[in-house]
């Protein structure tokens, strides 16, 4: 079973939606004008297409798996004072004084440049339960990280 928010079960289920009704007709088209041109045994076109739809059988496959076990998490039943999935962590490194905020999320949700990391990191296990104030250290590649939560929100 995955947990994640309502927009990024909505995100999944327009991704899905994209590679079936786009892409993979995209893809047949090119396999059929690839079969058109001839003999199968040294046509380029026809095998990287049929590699290509190879792929893409296998990623409407994932997202399909990844949505019939998905669960959506009503965000007005969680609360807002340990950390936990879907909330906002702002949090200071203690070694430079760096301030960041990170919102928890599904793996699947996971996109560092939204500031949104998966629940399965080392930051976010470090921080799970943990209530404004407390201090963690994170073992991440780059050493250890010493970080104090400043605040928690949904």
């Amino acid at each position: 079973m995955e947990y994640m928010s309502q927009e990024g079960y909505d995100k999944l289920v327009a991704e899905l939606h994209e590679l079936e009704s786009v892409e993979l007709p995209r893809v047949r088209e090119a396999i059929a004008e690839a079969r058109d041109k001839g003999d199968l045994s040294e046509n380029f076109e026809y095998h990287a297409a049929k590699r290509e739809q190879s792929r893409l059988l296998g990623r409407i496959r994932f997202k399909q798996r990844v949505l019939e076990h998905a669960r959506v998490i009503d965000t007005k039943r969680l609360g807002s004072d340990v950390v936990g999935l879907l909330t906002r962590v702002e949090m200071t490194n203690l070694k430079n004084n760096a301030r960041m905020t990170y919102t928890i999320v599904s793996p699947h949700e996971a996109n560092l440049r939204e500031g949104k990391i998966s629940i399965k990191s080392p930051i976010a296990q470090a921080l799970l339960n943990k209530k404004a104030g407390d201090v963690v250290e994170v073992r991440v590649p780059a050493g250890v990280q010493t970080l104090r939560i400043e605040s928690i929100a949904l």
